[in-house]
């Protein structure tokens, strides 16, 4: 690589890492459809609460995050994988992001919350997806 090809790496990772999307995912996105359908109503991003939830249903005092596989290191998925270059970096950030999850959830609980979580990859197949949300909303409303 020439030292004028490599001065332009960060830049390009920057766009890169710009372009991941907090809020309104296709994932997310594919949940709200599911639940929608079901008849569920339901709120988005409350600044409110801690963590901001993707969907808040209130009538049920339940709050689901919709969460990436990479970034919230899903266990035992093939999309939890972790980058080879500064992967010392990447490991931080994801030890970080796991235990920011867990405080956000506790503090929901504590303040009377129920908290539901669906993968990425769960979100893939309709079928999948709609069994998983009956079996995890069910025990829960």
């Amino acid at each position: 690589m020439t030292r004028s090809r490599f001065l332009h790496v960060p830049d390009a990772r920057r766009v890169l890492m710009g372009r991941v999307r907090q809020a309104h995912t296709k994932p997310e996105v594919t949940v709200r459809r599911a639940l929608h359908a079901k008849g569920y109503r339901f709120r988005l991003h409350r600044r409110d609460l801690p963590g901001s939830p993707d969907i808040v249903l209130p009538r049920h005092r339940m709050v689901i995050f919709v969460h990436g596989c990479f970034w919230h290191r899903h266990p035992g998925c093939r999309g939890a994988s972790t980058p080879k270059t500064n992967s010392e970096y990447w490991v931080k950030k994801f030890i970080a992001n796991v235990a920011r999850d867990e405080r956000t959830a506790e503090e929901l609980v504590e303040a009377g919350w129920r908290v539901v979580v669906v993968w990425e990859c769960e979100t893939k197949c309709p079928d999948i997806l709609e069994s998983i949300l009956a079996e995890r909303l069910v025990d829960k409303v």
